[in-house]
């Protein structure tokens, strides 16, 4: 590759000193005469030498670059060589390990396949085997019916019975036994929490029934209560709404109305009315219409004590209003509001104890019968009337789910079962609550008649004023487990059946007696 090189550079060079040696020549040749030419001609010499020296210098310039273009070029081909070995030895690598997976798959390919038919085979052999089972099955059963002379759906129907009897009485067994572990564990817990709330907590007892009388100075304030022709006497009943009722009791009248507040109402206004002495209409209409004005504003007072007494906020006024008209609420003889406060007490003092929401627990407490305030205006059970009001009136979502489901079986929240144990507790409380002879006699009655709608049952008595029954039942009828359920049934006909105060229990009796006489 050198000599090319040189050659073509030679050449070039050569071309470049003649060219240059013509064009001094003829540079001289056209501008000099005479005894210039001379001149001319060493000047043309040193022009050729000069050219020569400088294509000298070109030619060696032209070595040197193409030798160091020479060496470049034999490392970038070696560079190259080395790369292309790598990239060989890399692709053999490679192919290798593909040869090395193709072999590994070819093997697995064979036990799959292997594997494949050891399936199919045993396959072929279950499928005989069960053909075999359900011959020797079908034979069985055929023998077995000839043996017992049952048909297949005759014995599957005494297998079932007998299976479903074992069945219950596990289940009888095994829910005794998880009831008396739960009473054993919860008893002492539940007994402590409920005694110190009660202790805390206990309230007078206040008892009031539908009718109020008035005390009068003498029997001569009749007749002026009655007036000429009874005009007075009409005049009251239109004004407050009740039945003024003046019969031969000295020195008294009664009013009658099942409305509390008219009831008060009616009452406060003739009380002044006697002291004053001055009964004609307008002078009734004049005091009734003041004694309402002030038995409103005792309502508000009276509500609004309520509320700092059980520390209870973010009530309006309606519902304040609404507590204090509870005041001369009674249920069963009992004054609404004061059980009102006592439940919400209760039920704060166990939501303590037993880590729930105390502030929705005493709140739910208070207002859990603030329907009551209502029910002789409005149609309904007061729990849905309560609810309504509270939900109207801005009361949290909770507290009114409290109200709505304390007379109720299932509860929302521990808060809400907590108000309806303590409503158990504060209406069950001895001398809480009383109730006219005749409604005692048919609830006791109606207790009794439960008891007895039972199979098994031989007799059946209400006892501690109706807050108990027991029942004894015929041993040779109802075993033990037998009377364990009895119990739950005769209570869940009793929740749904019957209507009574606080709560009643229910005792199943059960007794074998072997008598023997000596002779």
């Amino acid at each position: 590759m050198d000599g090319p090189i040189v050659v073509v550079l030679t050449v070039i060079a050569g071309l470049f000193g003649i060219g240059l040696g013509a064009f001094g020549f003829f540079f001289v040749w056209n501008n000099v005469s005479g005894k210039r030419m001379e001149t001319a001609k060493n000047d043309a010499s040193h022009i050729v030498e000069d050219a020569r020296k400088e294509e000298r210098r070109a030619i060696d310039e032209a070595r040197g670059e193409a030798k160091r273009i020479v060496s470049s070029g034999d490392a970038r081909i070696k560079e190259a060589d080395g790369e292309l070995r790598e990239r060989r030895q890399e692709v053999q690598r490679t192919e290798q390990r593909l040869s090395n997976r193709e072999e590994n798959l070819e093997k697995r390919a064979a036990n799959f396949d292997r594997r494949e038919n050891d399936l199919t085979t045993k396959e072929e052999r279950a499928a005989q085997v069960e053909a075999e089972f359900d011959a020797m099955r079908v034979q069985h059963a055929q023998r077995l019916e000839e043996i017992s002379n049952l048909s297949m759906e005759d014995a599957q129907a005494e297998l079932m019975r007998r299976a479903e009897e074992e069945i219950q009485h596990e289940l009888a067994l095994r829910y005794r036994d998880m009831e008396d572990e739960a009473r054993v564990k919860a008893d002492d817990t539940a007994r402590e929490i409920i005694s110190e709330a009660i202790q805390r907590q206990a309230s007078d007892v206040v008892s009031e029934a539908t009718l109020s009388s008035v005390q009068l100075p003498n029997d001569e304030m009749k007749g002026r209560l009655i007036g000429r022709e009874g005009r007075n006497i009409r005049a009251i009943e239109k004004a407050t709404g009740v039945d003024l009722i003046i019969d031969d009791t000295p020195e008294a009248v009664t009013i009658s109305c099942f409305d509390p507040i008219r009831r008060e109402l009616a009452r406060l206004a003739l009380t002044k009315l006697v002291t004053d002495g001055r009964i004609h209409p307008a002078r009734i209409e004049e005091m009734v219409a003041k004694t309402e004005k002030e038995l409103q504003d005792t309502i508000r007072k009276t509500g609004d004590q309520t509320v700092m007494e059980v520390g209870v906020r973010s009530l309006n006024n309606e519902m304040i209003h609404l507590l204090g008209r509870l005041k001369y609420r009674y249920s069963y003889g009992e004054n609404v509001l004061q059980h009102s406060i006592e439940v919400g007490f209760l039920a704060a003092s166990m939501a303590a104890e037993i880590g729930a929401n105390v502030r929705i627990a005493k709140m739910g407490g208070l207002l859990h019968d603030i329907g009551k305030a209502l029910t002789h205006e409005v149609e309904g059970p007061h729990a849905e009337i309560g609810a309504e009001i509270a939900a109207k009136n801005k009361v949290s979502k909770e507290v009114v789910a409290t109200i709505a489901e304390h007379h109720d079986d299932d509860h929302s929240s521990p808060e809400s079962f907590l108000i309806a144990a303590a409503d158990a507790i504060s209406a069950a409380r001895p001398g809480a609550r009383r109730d006219t002879v005749e409604h005692y006699l048919k609830r006791l009655q109606a207790l009794e008649e439960v008891g007895m709608a039972f199979d098994g049952v031989e007799k059946c008595f209400a006892i501690q004023a109706g807050r108990e029954i027991r029942i004894l039942v015929k041993p040779e009828d109802i075993d033990d487990d037998a009377a364990n359920q009895l119990a739950r049934d005769v209570v869940k006909k009793i929740e749904q059946e019957l209507t009574y105060p606080g709560q009643i229990r229910v005792t199943v009796i059960r007794e074998n007696r072997s008598v023997e006489y000596a002779r």
